[in-house]
């Protein structure tokens, strides 16, 4: 059996795999890209992103429903069981994998479906494939195979009551309540669909407050609204032991607490996915929690092997995953366009959505930083009072003598898309990143956007 020679093997067909596939294709280069899973998109596409958006969407819409006036006088509130509001998800996800499916076939990407193994440095098996063992031979290898949830040992996660953040979307019915462990974004998320479903959540957190790299007040607000709308936050508790049975399942806490509900989400940590890759075979090793080490141009300890997206930790996103594929390629091709993707903004998907970029008042107060902040509540703004998202605020933090953009934080509806405005203007060189930019420049009336001009009023109010 002959091998097949590439310039370039992916393994992983998510949003890192296919950034670093489509980019060498592009420059002429001969790739293919191996995935073990039956469609393309990874778990961004079929149990991550995707997914749980398409949820929040769906359940957003439902809590508008129910809470606007105009629709009570139509007919009483209506609640909707969590497998109906999933097809709403299965629709997108099928989009999205004839869209990428495209994308791999008009740039002559050959797509090979199975396992990855390794062979040597250069080679790699492809197991349990339609076509039977299959070897391809490569120049530059890039690792892309994400990440799974992290599941310990002494949780049952094979009982019906269980799951993981994972195997939820395949929940057949809706539970009365639940018990979400870990409050990372994640869990958070979920938090919000479930209670938007109308089902009773505790949201366990093992650290001292929410989502502790967000900024102190956008933190304290998703606090406040989770609670606000239903969800029993419990911080500094870690689990003892997860118990379950036909009826229900029991939390037992260190502390000694139980907490009973008819299911249970384990939301606390991931694992990339190296363990069935035989790194051992080529002398790359791991850390305990499958993560894979890189340099700042995406390169492991073998120099032409590179890993790309969850697969190497921070940040876990997907957006991240795409530009980290996109420069691992271009670091082979020697092309200009190479960047170690270390300013992202993160997007949390909550009801209400928090996005940020830059630093947070904690960290311009330990670094003694002259900032000053400038609000804008959304309550104030009229395109918020026509939508009805009236809960929110944008906050930026600014320089106080050079009026440089330091931070932007925003919590409440469209959080992840006004963000950007903030994000292309911080990226502005010299006297071009200030916070005088949005108050010299006309912003469409009524918008959302229109809250840079009002915060940055209010922030340069605040200077004498």
């Amino acid at each position: 059996m002959a091998d097949h020679q590439y310039d370039v093997v992916v393994i992983g067909a998510g949003p890192a795999g296919e950034g670093a596939a489509m980019n060498a294709a592009k420059h002429g280069k001969r790739v293919a890209v191996i995935e073990d899973k039956l469609q393309v998109g990874g778990n961004c596409t079929h149990m991550g992103t995707i997914p749980s958006k398409a949820l929040r969407h769906s359940v957003k819409q439902i809590i508008q429903f129910n809470t606007n006036t105009m629709f009570r006088d139509i007919g009483e509130p209506r609640w909707f069981s969590f497998p109906r509001v999933l097809k709403s998800a299965e629709r997108v996800i099928a989009k999205q994998v004839k869209l990428r499916t495209r994308f791999y076939a008009r740039n002559r990407v050959d797509l090979y479906r199975g396992r990855a193994h390794f062979l040597d440095q250069n080679r790699v098996e492809v197991q349990g494939g339609i076509a039977g063992r299959e070897i391809l031979c490569a120049q530059q290898i890039i690792i892309a195979t994400g990440s799974r949830p992290y599941l310990p040992e002494d949780i049952n996660f094979t009982h019906q009551r269980i799951y993981n953040s994972d195997s939820v979307l395949r929940l057949s019915h809706t539970p009365r309540s639940i018990i979400i462990y870990g409050a990372g974004v994640i869990g958070c998320e979920y938090a919000s669909i479930f209670v938007g479903l109308g089902v009773k959540v505790d949201l366990i957190n093992p650290g001292e407050r929410l989502l502790s790299f967000l900024d102190g007040e956008i933190s304290d607000a998703l606090s406040y609204h989770l609670r606000d709308n239903g969800v029993l936050v419990r911080h500094k508790e870690r689990y003892s032991s997860v118990e379950a049975d036909d009826r229900s399942v029991v939390l037992t806490l260190e502390s000694g607490k139980k907490i009973r509900a008819d299911a249970f989400l384990w939301c606390n940590g991931r694992t990339g996915n190296t363990d069935r890759l035989g790194l051992e075979s080529i002398g790359l090793e791991p850390n305990s929690r499958g993560q894979l080490a890189v340099d700042e141009h995406y390169k492991t300890e073998i120099p032409h092997i590179y890993a790309v997206g969850d697969v190497i930790g921070w940040p876990s996103l997907a957006s991240a995953a795409y530009d980290q594929g996109r420069s691992a390629s271009a670091e082979i091709l020697k092309d200009d366009y190479i960047r170690f993707v270390n300013d992202v903004p993160t997007g949390i998907y909550t009801i209400p959505e928090i996005s940020s970029v830059g630093k947070t008042e904690e960290e311009l107060t330990d670094a003694q930083i002259p900032y000053e902040v400038g609000q804008a509540f959304f309550k104030d703004l009229a395109r918020a009072q026509i939508t009805g998202d009236t809960v929110g605020m944008l906050k930026i933090l600014f320089h106080r003598e050079t009026k440089e953009l330091l931070g932007i934080h925003c919590f409440g509806d469209q959080a992840s898309e006004i963000v950007h405005i903030g994000q292309a203007i911080m990226s502005q060189p010299g006297d071009l990143n200030t916070i005088e930019y949005f108050v010299n420049t006309t912003f469409n009336y009524p918008t959302m956007a229109e809250a840079y001009r009002v915060a940055a009023l209010n922030g340069l109010n605040r200077i004498f």
